[in-house]
């Protein structure tokens, strides 16, 4: 006990699992049926079979080999007894007809069969025939030809029955049930971490030598539930992973090992707990699959665990130790466990405490509105910056009071007409009228605007649109309120009022 405490550290302590030793101050729990025992019996009897019991007469090997022993040895034994006084008496009917039974011991009379006087002799002479032992003192003579015909009958009646009998007998004596009694399966199942992860698990093992071929396991969770529709489903099958998607149900069963169910969402015990599992009823059956390597034959071997035999908060204890030039297994610790720390409470708990509601919900990508411009903007806003720029309606409204500009873009953005994203995917013609003076007020300018350009494409970012949108400016130019038109193909001198014209030539 010491060396276990120093070796799992003083939290830890071994638990004795043997259901012998009972303790007063714990309450008797009222033992319920199980469906499957722990020796792998199903507990389930047919009956009321009707007219459908003819079924297994049209099976007859099979259902031969499913009896028991001493009622296959008792068939063995009638079917031969009644088998060999009906060959018996036929011949010594032949002999009773012929009148062979008169003339035993006439040396000039030739009989059917030599030495056969009386029934016990006519016994005497099948068994001697059909075990070929051959002692050469009966035998069939040419003069009776009936003798010969029920000699090839017996001969091809004896053949089938011995096939049948003694092949049935050898599948069962051949049977892998036997070779289950040296699987060992924990005697009971734990809950606790593992990587991290809440774990169900137990613990298998092989006493013998010979290996498992392809050995498989299987669990199958049989709990009685209700359906949403009201139907009740009794004794209902699910499905517990344990490694078919990772392949860790293939197993390498040359030591034991620990099998682990890692509950999760998917798995049926997600919202399962510590207090809540005194309350369930329910029963874990394994299936250990895997070809004899002796014999080539297929074994299962099964157990189950019900839900008072699920320890949380345990560990199994270790088995292995390295001894000098091999692996020691000590298998009287094999379903010893020691409580470990572990939650009280289900995954599903754990999940919600864990999880923190964020206070933004954002569903939609497109929908996201980027405020780096604004910032760039209140930061240091110029004509001739870098950064992301604004028409200038725009700006002026984010320097008196950016939060509003928040929400009134934000609300834009929502709508189902405008695909923008941001601010600097605005439409040009709403950046242009939101620049010019003397017009409408700039909300209702954006709700009319943007009720104009919902079709077109709104993909670019604030510079990429900033860039595009605005030309470069050109250099100051004294102009007249009345300029014409410029020509396309003419001078630009040309284009000057006469008077410029004349200033200009005189230059």
């Amino acid at each position: 006990m010491a060396a276990l405490r120093r070796k799992f550290g003083e939290d830890y302590q071994v638990v004795n699992t043997n259901r012998g030793a009972s303790f007063p101050s714990a309450p008797v729990k009222k033992k319920r049926q199980r469906f499957v025992e722990k020796n792998g019996r199903c507990n389930v009897q047919h009956g009321n079979l009707g007219g459908e019991t003819s079924r297994y007469l049209s099976d007859l090997f099979t259902t031969l080999v499913d009896l028991k022993w001493r009622w296959n040895l008792l068939i063995f034994i009638l079917t031969y007894t009644i088998a060999w006084l009906v060959m018996a008496s036929m011949w010594w009917i032949i002999a009773y007809i012929r009148g062979d039974l008169n003339h035993g011991h006439d040396a000039s009379y030739t009989p059917c069969v030599a030495n056969v006087y009386n029934f016990p002799s006519a016994f005497l002479f099948f068994i001697e025939t059909e075990a070929t032992i051959g002692y050469g003192y009966r035998y069939i003579t040419e003069k009776c030809p009936e003798g010969i015909i029920l000699f090839l009958f017996q001969s091809l009646l004896g053949s089938i029955v011995d096939a049948f009998l003694i092949g049935c007998m050898f599948i069962k004596m051949s049977q892998p049930k036997k070779r289950a009694e040296t699987l060992m399966f924990s005697q009971d199942a734990v809950i606790s971490q593992r990587d991290g992860k809440l774990c169900l698990m137990f613990r298998v093992g092989n006493l013998r030598n010979s290996h498992m071929v392809s050995a498989q396991i299987r669990c199958k969770l049989i709990k009685s539930r209700q359906t949403p529709e009201g139907e009740f489903l009794p004794l209902d099958q699910c499905e517990l992973d344990v490694g078919f998607g990772t392949g860790a149900d293939q197993l390498f069963l040359v030591s034991p090992l620990t099998i682990c169910h890692e509950i999760n969402p998917k798995s049926p015990f997600f919202d399962l707990s510590q207090r809540s599992l005194m309350n369930e009823q329910f029963e874990i059956v394994v299936i250990l699959e895997g070809i004899v390597e002796t014999t080539g034959m297929t074994c299962q071997a099964r157990t189950s665990y019900t839900e008072d035999e699920v320890l949380w908060g345990h560990r199994f204890l270790p088995v292995m130790s390295l001894e000098e030039g091999f692996f020691r297994v000590d298998y009287s610790q094999f379903h010893s466990t020691f409580e470990v720390p572990t939650p009280p409470y289900s995954l599903k708990e754990y999940e919600e405490k864990s999880s923190v509601p964020s206070p933004l919900v954002t569903p939609h990508q497109e929908r996201v509105f980027f405020m780096d411009c604004l910032e760039a903007g209140e930061e240091g806003a110029h004509p001739g910056s870098a950064s992301c720029k604004l028409p200038s309606k725009l700006q002026k409204m984010s320097s008196s009071g950016r939060e509003d500009l928040q929400r009134k873009v934000l609300r834009l953005s929502s709508q189902q007409s405008e695909k923008a994203s941001s601010t600097g995917d605005l439409p040009l013609k709403l950046q242009r009228l939101s620049s010019s003076p003397g017009q409408v007020d700039g909300e209702a300018r954006f709700h009319l605007k943007a009720l104009k350009v919902g079709f077109q494409p709104m993909a670019m970012s604030t510079g990429d649109l900033h860039q595009r949108s605005l030309p470069p400016t050109p250099a100051a130019i004294p102009t007249q309120p009345h300029c014409p038109p410029h020509t396309p193909g003419g001078r630009p001198e040309d284009n000057l009022p006469p008077k410029l014209r004349k200033m200009n030539a005189d230059r």
